[in-house]
């Protein structure tokens, strides 16, 4: 038998996704979590954070999460409300339109602009305490 009509065999090619192979020689490293109750980690030279700036951090922190929870709460309160008052009204489970009860049509539709209300004046509350925090953070 020759090898005349034959082609070489290119070696295989990677396959797109397929995880990659560690290099022949490479050492494998370990990495994990610092231990509960061990030292803290020693600070970072020239890219730490001073305390006033740690400071304006927590404060951010904790105006965003304010933010964030009397947003909810105000959600949650007009959603009963609006619930609330279509419960009151019982004319509107009589009266139809296309089949449907016009309670369920305002539960179903009439949630929708509420819900995009709150949501952008929660983006626009949020950034506005990122500008302050931003400010605040350039002059110091």
């Amino acid at each position: 038998m020759s090898d005349e009509g034959l082609e070489p065999v290119a070696a295989p090619q990677p396959v797109e996704g397929a995880l990659p192979t560690r290099p022949a020689g490479s050492k494998r490293v370990r990495v994990t979590a610092p231990q509960a109750g061990g030292p803290p980690p020693a600070p970072t030279v020239g890219g730490g954070t001073s305390d006033v700036q740690g400071l304006y951090v927590r404060s951010l922190i904790r105006s965003q999460l304010r933010l964030a929870v009397v947003v909810a709460v105000g959600f949650m309160v007009a959603t009963a409300l609006f619930v609330v008052a279509i419960a009151l009204v019982p004319d509107l489970d009589r009266a139809f339109v296309f089949g449907v009860p016009v309670s369920w049509l305002l539960l179903g539709f009439g949630l929708y602009p509420l819900v995009i209300t709150v949501g952008v004046l929660y983006v626009r509350a949020a950034a506005r305490n990122e500008a302050r925090y931003r400010a605040l953070a350039e002059d110091s």
